[in-house]
């Protein structure tokens, strides 16, 4: 009856940690789709600051950047698709 009861509990906890990471996992840029800037005026505006562009594609609901800034290093960053603000950057693995 014991590891019954455990099991139930720990089932319950799974299913728990399983909708709460469900819900961690939602989009990193909230702004509606009509509100969205276009890609290449992202492009030319990090171009015209010096930055290399490889790639750029729509991922967790922002504008996710590859190529070499203006220092040369080799990025991967996440923009705002209205307001062009960084919200992740980290380089390139």
């Amino acid at each position: 009856m014991k590891s019954k009861i455990i099991s139930a509990a720990l089932a319950a906890g799974l299913a728990f940690s399983l909708s709460a990471g469900a819900a961690v996992a939602s989009d990193k840029c909230k702004t509606p789709e009509a509100e969205w800037q276009p890609q290449k005026a992202l492009q030319q505006k990090l171009e015209s600051e010096g930055w290399k562009i490889t790639k750029i594609k729509v991922d967790d609901g922002c504008y996710e950047v590859y190529g070499t800034d203006a220092a040369g290093k080799r990025m991967e960053t996440y923009f705002d698709p209205k307001s062009f603000a960084v919200v992740k950057s980290s380089p390139e693995s």
